[in-house]
């Protein structure tokens, strides 16, 4: 089953209304302008065979028109003639087609009526027609940029996360090159504390020697 049910739904339809309710308000909005544009394809065939109609009634009545007129010029004719009686089954026929031909007025003017309605809801509906397929567009578009948005941002957060990888690996090497200073520097320190160790020691040594006389 379809959204609309008749022309006039989709003439009265609001479609913020619609959309705001939708869980979906782009698919909604395809399948509103789907049954819009059926609709449309529907009333311009109508159209059309409204307008063949009037074309074909048109014709109808212009043929009309000149067999009233040749009825007409019989009936002059057979007066002129002395006939009377022919003259008056003359008139009597162009008495029928008159009548006929206010029929086929009759027909024109509906006619034309439903043309002119046909027209109008024509253009009505194109309207909406346009008015959603703006929608559609506007939607399309904050889809767009909602997913240019979140590339670009993955794309920062993807950058953000390789520059702290590289900060860390600069800092990982950063700290290597301390270690290995500290281990030098901790080599050095032992070297000079030895010497140092060893010179106290033979300070002390020769001090002992002088008490003990041997120097």
């Amino acid at each position: 089953m379809g959204i609309f049910s008749r022309f006039m739904d989709i003439v009265n339809a609001n479609i913020n209304s619609i959309l705001d309710k939708a869980e979906d308000p782009e698919k909604m909005l395809r399948l509103m302008i789907q049954e819009m544009e059926d609709t449309l394809i529907e009333l311009k065939s109508n159209a059309a065979g409204s307008i063949a109609q009037k074309i074909k009634t048109e014709r109808k009545k212009t043929e009309t028109e000149a067999t009233i007129e040749r009825w007409q010029q019989r009936a002059i004719l057979a007066i002129e003639k002395g006939k009377e009686d022919l003259a008056r089954e003359a008139l009597l026929e162009k008495k029928k087609l008159t009548e006929e031909l206010s029929l086929i007025e009759s027909q024109l003017e509906e006619n034309a009526r439903t043309i002119d309605s046909a027209k109008s809801e024509i253009e009505t509906l194109e309207e909406k027609l346009t008015q959603a397929k703006a929608k559609l567009k506007i939607i399309k578009e904050k889809e767009e940029r909602a997913r240019a948005e979140e590339k670009a941002e993955s794309l920062k957060r993807k950058n953000m996360s390789e520059h702290f990888a590289h900060m860390e690996e600069k800092i990982d090497r950063m700290n290597a090159w301390r270690d290995i200073n500290s281990m030098e520097s901790s080599d050095t320190e032992k070297k000079f504390s030895d010497l140092e160790r060893d010179e106290d020691i033979e300070k002390e040594l020769d001090e002992l020697k002088k008490k003990a006389g041997r120097e």
